[in-house]
């Protein structure tokens, strides 16, 4: 006993705190210094053959036609000019194609979000008649490339006079089966528990789904903002076939006029390379900004 009290102190700081073995620091040999130069050596390769177009696309924007056309691979313009930039806002309706991609986008983003969170909440919480089957249909249309039903498309919206029009071009990308699939398995995620106590206070579903669980599905929300907002800004296809009129042109049709030569003949790299590089920077802004908040939600997730 008298043993055992004299260990127990000796293992007792004056504080009272216990004492704890010393860190051992980890030894670095050649090897591993080694492997771990030529994996970062690799990473550094590989990010620069994905960051390289980019460059070559904004280093070329401000080159003349004669040197894009004679050197187009370098990063580094002879002489520094911001003709192609003027011509493109002085020559084309670049800002009039800006402004109709900005309202289509931002209708189409708050739009998809409400829709997709209330229709996967639905699947995943409510019990009605044919879930199942819808659910199936949902992830059925998933499989379903998105050329099959241009044809479609136009004969619908010829059909109920949305033809030409900014509803033609919103409404059928409001709703997103993919989006649906990621809210729904989200919230199935959520215990039901939480939900319970909004319910014995006499709240009804679409205020529990308001208020209680949509709070929650936070980082579902901005990754469906993101895939949003990047995919109506950079749609083609469905604009292509739910409009005709120069004044509803947007960004994407307004770049592949360019790239056929529409301005003038030649090649007129930086022209086209530098609306490609104005129209690159709302997503780009947007993806960084959201991705601080993804960063931020998790790491609050965890702590709690």
């Amino acid at each position: 006993m008298t043993g055992t009290a004299i260990g127990r102190v000796e293992t007792l700081r004056p504080d009272n705190s216990v004492r704890t073995p010393p860190h051992r620091r980890r030894r670095l040999t050649v090897k591993s210094v080694g492997g771990q130069v030529l994996l970062y050596g690799t990473l550094a390769l590989l990010a620069l053959i994905y960051i390289y177009p980019f460059l070559v696309q904004v280093a070329t924007s401000f080159k003349s036609d004669a040197e894009a056309a004679a050197d187009p691979i370098s990063l580094f313009p002879q002489t520094l000019t911001f003709a192609a930039y003027e011509r493109l806002f002085a020559n084309s309706d670049f800002p009039l194609w800006f402004a109709n991609s900005a309202i289509v986008t931002i209708v189409v983003t708050l739009g998809r979000v409400f829709f997709v969170s209330l229709a996967g909440y639905a699947l995943a919480r409510l019990n009605f008649r044919g879930r199942g089957v819808i659910f199936a249909l949902v992830v059925a249309v998933m499989a379903v490339p998105g050329v099959v039903l241009l044809i479609p498309k136009f004969l619908v919206l010829n059909q109920l006079g949305l033809y030409n029009s900014y509803a033609g071009m919103i409404i059928p990308l409001l709703v997103d089966a993919a989006g649906v699939f990621i809210m729904k398995n989200f919230f199935e995620s959520i215990p039901v528990s939480v939900e319970e106590q909004a319910r014995i206070d006499g709240a009804g579903s679409f205020r529990v789904f308001w208020s209680v669980v949509l709070p929650m599905a936070r980082p579902a929300l901005i990754t469906i903002i993101i895939l949003s907002f990047q995919g109506s800004w950079n749609e083609l296809s469905h604009f292509i076939v739910s409009t005709q009129s120069p004044e509803l042109t947007t960004l994407t049709k307004g770049v592949a006029s360019l790239a056929s030569g529409q301005l003038s003949q030649g090649t007129q790299y930086p022209l086209k390379l530098a609306a490609a590089a104005l129209m690159t920077i709302p997503v780009a802004v947007l993806f960084f900004i959201f991705q601080k908040r993804i960063m931020n939600t998790t790491e609050g997730a965890v702590k709690g």
